[in-house]
C-alpha cells in the first residue's frame, strides 16, 4: 500500500496573507483528520539547536 508522509510548522510562514490557523498545511491535517486512513500527530517539543531555534523565534 502506498502511504504519503508529509512534515510541516504550521507556524513557520513567510505569507502575510496566512497565519498558523489559516495555511495549507493546517487546511489539510484538519481535512484529513476524521479520515480512518489517515493519522497525524503533533510534537510539541523540538530537538533543535539553538541557532536554528533563534531562527525560528525570531523570524
Amino acid at each position: 500500500g502506498a502511504k504519503i508522509v508529509l512534515t510541516g510548522d504550521p507556524y513557520q510562514i513567510d505569507n502575510p496573507y496566512v497565519d498558523g490557523n489559516s495555511n495549507g498545511f493546517t487546511y489539510l491535517v484538519n481535512r484529513f483528520k476524521s479520515q480512518t486512513l489517515a493519522a497525524h500527530i503533533e510534537l510539541h517539543k523540538g530537538e533543535r539547536s539553538a541557532l536554528a531555534e533563534l531562527a525560528a523565534n525570531l523570524l
